[in-house]
């Protein structure tokens, strides 16, 4: 237990460190976001949203919105792949819709890396072993997400939400960053796919 409670402080630590500097460097393009946005969709510039935090745990969750609000002649929302604009694809594809979760962090409900914080239905279909993915906060990144991000099944996401937070460490947060960083600034594993919201989790049969 000691020596799980001495890797979630390092990990506040990095959080605030890092999660400050960020927030410094990247608020200029933050801003040009911010305005891009408004004059390309109206309205709402961010997407707020209540998910699962540390043991299930609401919170709010901001995000850069990437969709409008086109609705059918019932009022329905539209699919995702009729609403997503072209600006939102970007977004999505460059993660730069995940910005605003730097505000998430810093306040203490998520952290730079962990298993993605998901939808509040998602909680009672997860399996005794998938659900140990919220033993530790949500991350705007994981491991998940560079072995994969939402070309693989729930199935194999889960499993690596629960390696990982069963191998917690700093050098491991530290690898995972870079490598987030690399796959943004190259594009890698990215496909039109990957800009578009996966099916809903039913659970595992």
């Amino acid at each position: 237990m000691n020596q799980l409670n001495n890797k979630l402080i390092w990990k506040r630590l990095l959080d605030i460190v890092l999660g400050s500097l960020a927030l410094v460097i990247l608020s200029p393009i933050m801003w040009v976001l911010i305005i891009l946005i408004r004059l390309n969709m109206g309205g709402e510039v961010f997407f707020k949203q209540i998910r699962p935090g540390l043991k299930g745990e609401p919170f709010l969750m901001w995000k850069f919105r990437t969709m409008t609000h086109d609705r059918d002649l019932e009022g329905k929302l539209l699919p995702d792949m009729e609403r997503i604009t072209r600006l939102g694809r970007i977004l999505r594809s460059t993660s730069l819709d995940e910005l605003p979760e730097i505000y998430n962090v810093l306040k203490g409900e998520m952290s730079l890396v962990g298993p993605r914080p998901l939808l509040m239905q998602y909680l009672p279909r997860y399996s005794p072993e998938q659900r140990k993915r919220h033993d530790l906060k949500p991350g705007i990144t994981g491991w998940a997400q560079i072995n994969g991000r939402n070309a693989i099944s729930w199935e194999e996401k889960f499993t690596l939400d629960v390696w990982y937070v069963n191998n917690v460490s700093f050098g491991l947060d530290i690898r995972i960053l870079a490598l987030t960083i690399k796959k943004i600034i190259y594009q890698e594993g990215i496909t039109q796919s990957e800009t578009i919201t996966m099916e809903e989790f039913m659970g595992t049969q």
